[in-house]
Order: structure tokens, then sequence, then C-alpha cells
């Protein structure tokens, strides 16, 4: 029995350390959200690699101009961490607010937030669920579950990020 057991955990083990996501094609090197499609674009070398639906921000239409707004941002920005115990399954952070970003909301005398990511759901998020969801983030980009845990062991620290309107 005790033989079984350990079998079994080393199987598990390897398999978990041989997972690869698309091991036929290379890491992308740039992704583009585009908020009007809902859509998020993983590329390389200029050409779409992967594809998912994105659900946003509640109040979508326009850049991320202060705290609570329930923006998602627009423009150019880059991953610059990740966090495996992210309240929303797995998270990778979004260099959001940049120093344009910064200095506009202090002109008007807001607070710009921050902790912007691409997070997955609470719970199991299944297809199902995040098709009901619609746009319910407080301005982050919310992918399924099963898409966040791709997109995380995928995409490097550092890709660029695109967010068109």
């Amino acid at each position: 029995m005790k033989k079984l057991l350990y079998l079994f955990l080393g199987l598990f083990l390897l398999a978990g350390c041989a997972t690869t996501y698309h091991p036929a094609q290379p890491s992308p090197d740039e992704i583009v959200i585009v908020k009007s499609d809902r859509k998020m674009f993983l590329l390389h070398d200029n050409k779409i690699i992967k594809t998912y639906d994105v659900n946003l921000g509640q109040n979508p239409y326009g850049h991320k101009q202060k705290r609570g707004d329930m923006r998602t941002p627009e423009g150019e920005y880059y991953i610059d961490g990740r966090n495996p115990y992210s309240e929303f399954y797995l998270s990778l952070h979004i260099s959001y607010p940049d120093r344009e970003d910064r200095e506009n909301a202090k002109e008007r005398d807001h607070d710009p937030g921050d902790h912007i990511v691409i997070h997955g759901m609470r719970g199991r998020g299944t297809r199902g669920d995040f098709r009901q969801a619609g746009d319910w983030t407080e301005g982050c980009i919310a992918v399924t579950n099963a898409d966040m845990h791709e997109i995380y062991h995928w995409v490097d620290v550092g890709t660029p990020i695109t967010i068109y309107p």
C-alpha cells in the first residue's frame, strides 16, 4: 500500500513539474487587451498565439482616472509581478499607474489607484460563472480560472501589455 502511495505521489509531482503550456509555441512577448471586444490576445513576434475572453471593471468605458472609479486603465504598461496567493485565483500585476497616470491624478487632486491585475475568479471560476458575471471587477481584468492558470504559467514578468478602449 505504501509503495502504491509513493508511486502515485511521485507521478503526481512529476506531472506537476512537467506541466508546460503550448510547448510548440514560444512564450508570449506581448499582451493586447481590447476592452470594447472584451478580448485578450497573447502575441509572439506580432502574431496572435492565443485569445481569451475577459471581464473588466464595472465602469469599463474610458481610462482609469482615480481610485474607486471602477475603470480598467488604457495605455501601455507591462507585467511587473506575480501573486500565487491572489484573492481571485492567481494574478499578474500590471504596472499601472505609470508616471503620467500619477501626474494626471495629482493635477485633479485624486489618488490614481493601484493594484490593477489580470486575475481569475473566486471559487471554481468556470466558463459559465464567467459569462454570467459580466463586468464586475474594480478595474482589473478577469478571466476564467482555467485561463488564468494557463496565462500565469505562460506569461513572463516584464511582458508589455497594451490596453485599448
